[in-house]
């Protein structure tokens, strides 16, 4: 018994992850040959694998096999009780083939011979430990005394249409009925189309729990962050949570005041992937918070080796028809190497200033409420052509004064297809587009930094060292040193040189 009881163990356990295997037809000799060969052993591996066996045998009599070596024989069909003498599937997911099988009588006595097919629905609520819900007969044949089957005969029997492809579990119940007499019904090779999805390790053969997937993009819903839509799935905020804060020094390549307060900007993007984990767009809500400059700056970013092909529409960025912003039909700025998004082209026009210098960088004048945007930016799913999460990256710069070429980026980061290269090595920018080093000054000193955090600036005229005093120390050991720069601990910051909102 040790060599069944492994096996059927095995089988088991290749089961559990059942959900695509098609129920095996039952043709009652799994161990046909070798020493565990049996009635016994056959049966009990079919039982094993949730099959319902109710006053059913198998047996080796050579005038009653129908096929191989095994046949299956049901009581003496003498009872009307549907309950008297069964077969019972394991619960599936119906298709759509018809149910077949072989059988005959075995002696040809009786006044009414009878095969009876019922379905039964799974009912998670039903008071049996089996969760067996209501049973519904379907079809039936019939034979009377003269005509009884003695000879092998196939039978089909049509799925019934409500249960047809359905995606919840039921079983099919084939009962085997009779008056009179004492002979048997011997039935071989049951096939019933379905999907085998009952568990054999559940106590009472339970169907392992429906993964509910509405769209049917096979995301589970409750992992689905879009259910009910097929071709969007997943969510990715960028920062995971909060807004992060970019700040931009605008007289590159020269320092200025140092105070990074020429560009406030909040913001947090969602990067939005369907079920295939390919990006489906970038939804970014953003906030101009400050402006303490005079020069009418633009803002836009590259999404660095994407190329602009890549994207089909570009919504939400607010452009005023500068003679240097040129897109291309699907929104991308036109003539770059790869996608850039012009956000807007001069940030007074998003925040207008309400009086005075800049816009909330000086406490004596009067505040405005920062300005929000909301920037849609889809790409082409078609296989072939779109791209994963790991192929975003976001490049954000800050365009000088309506000066296309005169970009002003993140410390390490790429200028775009329309810098001009003539400026970099001016003023105390040290850049060398030959080892890679970008927008950083001979101390490393950037001239735009980007926060995991939303952060105070300083106000107008403030040098941001002395504002934050671990920040110097971070940027010229080139991020070794005081990564955590930006929190508000102990010595870290001057608040009286923060701008406060009033």
């Amino acid at each position: 018994m040790k060599k069944l009881i492994l096996s059927i163990a095995l089988l088991a356990s290749s089961i559990a992850g059942f959900s695509q295997t098609a129920l095996y037809t039952l043709d009652c000799e799994k161990f046909a040959n070798g020493s565990s060969a049996s009635s016994a052993n056959n049966i009990g591996y079919d039982r094993a694998q949730c099959w319902g066996l109710g006053s059913f045998s198998y047996v080796t009599t050579p005038a009653l096999l129908l096929n191989g070596s095994y046949s299956g024989q049901s009581n003496q069909a003498s009872n009307l009780s549907i309950t008297s003498s069964w077969i019972k599937t394991p619960w599936i997911k119906p298709g759509s083939a018809n149910i077949t099988f072989k059988h005959k009588i075995s002696a040809n006595n009786g006044t009414i011979r009878r095969i009876v097919l019922s379905y039964i629905a799974y009912d998670a609520n039903a008071a049996s430990a089996w969760k067996e819900g209501t049973l519904v007969r379907f079809d039936s044949v019939s034979y009377a005394a003269g005509s009884l089957p003695l000879n092998l005969t196939n039978v089909s029997f049509a799925l019934p249409a409500a249960i047809r492809n359905s995606a919840n579990p039921y079983k099919i119940l084939i009962s085997f009925v009779g008056s009179g007499g004492n002979s048997r019904f011997i039935v071989d090779d049951v096939f019933v189309d379905g999907i085998y999805v009952s568990d054999p390790s559940s106590a009472y053969c339970l169907p392992v729990p429906t993964i509910q997937d509405a769209d049917s993009d096979g995301v589970a819903d409750a992992d689905d962050a879009y259910p009910n839509d097929a071709t969007r799935a997943y969510n990715n905020y960028i920062p995971s949570s909060g807004f992060s804060t970019l700040m931009f020094e605008d007289l590159w390549p020269t320092t200025g005041d140092y105070d990074f307060n020429d560009l406030v900007i909040v913001g947090r993007q969602n990067i939005v992937l369907n079920a295939a984990n390919k990006v489906v767009e970038i939804k970014i809500n953003m906030k101009v918070k400050a402006i303490g400059a005079s020069f009418h700056n633009g803002f836009g970013f590259q999404l660095d080796g994407v190329n602009p092909s890549k994207i089909t529409s570009v919504t939400g960025t607010n452009t005023h028809n500068a003679a240097w912003v040129t897109t291309s039909a699907n929104g991308t700025e036109s003539g770059q190497t790869f996608a850039n998004i012009i956000i807007f082209d001069d940030a007074f026009k998003i925040l207008p200033s309400p009086g005075g210098s800049g816009v909330n960088v000086d406490p004596a004048n009067p505040y405005a409420t920062p300005a929000e945007m909301n920037i849609t930016i889809s790409f082409n799913t078609t296989v072939g052509e779109a791209i994963a999460l790991s192929n975003i990256s976001f490049n954000p710069y800050l365009i000088v004064n309506q000066e296309r070429g005169k970009e002003v980026h993140l410390a390490g980061f790429a200028p775009t297809t329309k810098a001009n290269a003539s400026l970099f090595g001016t003023g105390q920018d040290d850049t060398n587009l030959t080892t890679g080093k970008y927008y950083k000054s001979k101390n490393n000193l950037p001239w735009a930094l980007a926060v995991p955090a939303e952060i105070p600036y300083p106000k107008t005229k403030i040098d941001f060292l002395q504002a934050y005093k671990k920040f110097a120390t971070w940027a010229e050991s080139n991020g070794s040193s005081f990564s955590d720069w930006y929190l508000d601990l102990s010595d870290y910051r001057d608040n009286t040189k923060l701008y406060t909102a009033p």
